[in-house]
Formats: C-alpha cells, structure tokens, sequence
C-alpha cells in the first residue's frame, strides 16, 4: 500500500482501558512495531502495521491519576504532534483519534477528556472516535454511550471533533463457567475509521498549517514586543520629538522588519528591500507619520521623556503589527513584495486618526512619575484586540 495515502490513528485513554489489546485485535498479533515518523522524538509512544490495515496505530502512555504522571503523557503526545509539524515528517500527521474509555466505568470526568483535548491541541479539527473498551455488558451499552457525551459536553465541535462513540469488546472476555463475552465491536470501529480517514488527512493538513501560522505570529508579537521596548527607551532621550530625525527609530524599525521578514520567509532581494525601505519610511519621516506624531503629542497628557517614549514606542508598535500582517498575506499567497502602494495605503490607515484615538485612550493614566514598563502596558493596550 501506498505509504503516502495510508493514514494514522493515535491511540489515548487511561491506563489500564485496554489500548494495547484493542491495537492488537484490529491489527493482530502479525503487527510489526515501527519508528515511523518518530525517531528522535519521544520513547512515549508507539507505531504498529501491518499490510492488511489501511492506516497505522499509534499507542501512547496511558494518563493516569497522578499529576505529574498525567503531565508526562499528555507532553509525550504533545512532542510527537508537534515534531509531525516539521518538514520531512508528512506521513507522521495524526489523522484520527481513537478515545478510549472502559465500559466497566460508571463515571467519566471530565478531567479525561480535558486530557485528551491539551494532548492533541495542534490537531483540533481531525476526527474523534470514542471507543469502549471492555463493554461486556450489552444492557449498559446504551448508559456507556450517554456518559461519554455527557463528558465530552461542550467541547464536541469547539475543540474536539467527535464523530461516534463504538462500544467494543476486543477480546474474549469468561463472565462464569458457561457464559463467554465475544469479540464484538471491532469491524464497526475500522469501518467508521476508514470512512473519517479522508476528512482526517485533509484536517491534519489544515490543523498543520493553523499551528506554524500561529507559532509564526506568536514569534512575531514576541519580536514586535522587544522592538517596542527599544522604542521606548529610544524615545526616552531628551530630544524635542522622537520623528524630528528619522535616524532615530529607522535602525529599530529596520531591524524589526528584517527580523519579521525572515520568520515569515520572505528573501531579501532587490523588490523585497524596496519595500523594507518604505515601510521604515512611513514609520519615520513620512507626511502621515509626523502628523500622526504631533497630533499624538498633543493628546498626552504629560510632556517630555514620557511623551517621547509613549509616541517612539507606539509607532514602532504600530509598524510592527502593519509588517506582520503583511508578511503573512504575502507568506499565503495573497499579496507579494511588488505591492507596495498597497502595503503603504495599509500602513498608512494604521497611522490614522484610529491610532490616534486609541492612543489618547491609552496614554490618558500616564504622568511625569509614570515608568518605562508603565508605557510599554500602555502601548499593549492600544493593540489588544
């Protein structure tokens, strides 16, 4: 079978549900145990094929009561999801999640089910099969169902997708002397496992994208942040403005849109660095840009350093959030660096009279006694959506 369609389901649960003797009824004992997509990542969890089955099974240590045990698993699967986000790993992606829950449970809490959203959060949208295990007793069946929806609550939909819960007994369980428990349950579960497959791969895909877009922006406020607080300190040099001479912030601004331009993958070229440039021009010495600064200047309500800094800070805040999104629209394709007239309308609006609105919101509590640290809060604020 062709490695490149053939699926993974990652197998979760507390321990002792009995994940590994489900493993072994759906693939059976002629399983191979493999290192697929895994090597270098994490001892916690395991690979089993074999040619019969249309995807590989995935088993991970059991959660448990115990705190930091429980913390030590839901991490051992964290790893592994995100260490299939990286180039190389394609095949790795979970595409399906098997939930395993005992049938010989009263109560499922909720605790588990958390567990198993943190441990899977890079894969928010791939498909959920709740599967009890050990439901020897067909007249509780119907109860085992209602208790895992109950525990599931709202999380089905907002970040679990569940698509159905199969009672399963995978293998032959001896009530008494003449009453035998047969293996039941099993065809139902690859059957509606092999059915959410292709919308399993396509969610995998997804989800992979959403969680480098999101680590990438995370990075980015990261970078945004600490060039803020260089403007800041910048700003904070007895000068009459910190846009009388563009020198002033342009070395910042550069440096935080190169840094941005290298997260989001975007080469420094000669059509690149045209925009580079003008961007540091609309964050500096342009028409927009010193007007923005006077009118700025004026709505705070304390002269000097404080108000130097607020203003340094909050362009280079402001510069910084323009660069970003429009890194991220030229990373997916939308937009490229030849667009420049669009990234400079962009920029332009975001030095608008919003910004100016916001920023007088925002530097209204500031004084002459007002800290460093007490403008950066204040310049986090004007962006905070």
């Amino acid at each position: 079978m062709d490695d490149q369609v053939k699926g993974n389901v990652l197998v979760l649960g507390n321990s002792g549900v009995g994940k590994s003797t489900l493993i072994n009824a759906v693939l059976g004992e002629k399983k191979s145990r493999t290192g697929y997509g895994t090597v270098g990542t994490t001892k916690h969890l395991e690979v089993f094929e074999n040619d019969a089955c249309n995807f590989r099974l995935i088993d991970s240590v059991g959660f448990e009561p115990d705190f930091f045990k429980r913390y030590q698993a839901i991490k051992a699967v964290q790893d592994w999801c995100k260490a299939s986000a990286k180039a190389g790993n394609e095949n790795s992606k979970i595409n399906v999640i098997w939930f395993c829950v005992s049938g010989t449970s009263r109560k499922l809490f909720r605790q588990s089910i958390d567990s198993l959203a943190k441990a899977a959060s890079v894969y928010k949208s791939v498909p959920v099969i709740a599967v009890i295990t050990k439901s020897y007793s067909r007249p509780d069946r119907d109860s085992n169902i209602q208790m895992v929806r109950e525990a599931f609550g709202d999380k089905v939909g907002r970040k679990l997708n569940l698509k159905g819960i199969i009672p399963v007994v995978a293998e032959i369980y001896r009530i008494d002397d003449t009453a035998f428990a047969p293996v039941d349950g099993i065809n139902d579960l690859i059957q509606l496992t092999n059915e959410v497959m292709p919308e399993g791969i396509a969610a995998a895909d997804k989800d992979i994208e959403q969680y480098k877009a999101d680590r990438t922006n995370t990075f980015a406020h990261t970078l945004i942040g600490a060039s803020t607080v260089s403007g800041v300190v910048i700003g904070a040099v007895p000068l009459p403005s910190p846009l009388t001479d563009g020198a002033i912030l342009s070395g910042i601004e550069l440096a935080e849109v190169n840094g941005l331009a290298k997260l989001y993958g975007i080469k420094k070229n000669n059509k690149s660095t045209a925009m580079f440039e003008k961007i540091v021009e609309i964050g500096t010495v342009s028409a927009v840009a010193r007007a923005t600064c006077g009118a700025v200047l004026k709505a705070i309500p304390v002269a000097g350093w404080v108000a130097n800094a607020a203003v340094a800070g909050s362009f280079v805040a402001a510069i910084g959030e323009g660069t970003r999104y429009i890194f991220e629209q030229i990373k997916l394709g939308n937009r490229s660096v030849e667009d420049i007239d669009w990234a400079e309308k962009m920029l332009n609006d975001k030095l608008s009279g919003q910004f100016v609105d916001k920023a007088k919101q925002a530097f209204a509590a500031l004084n002459e006694s007002s800290s460093k640290d007490d403008i950066v809060k204040a310049i986090a604020k004007m962006f905070e959506k």
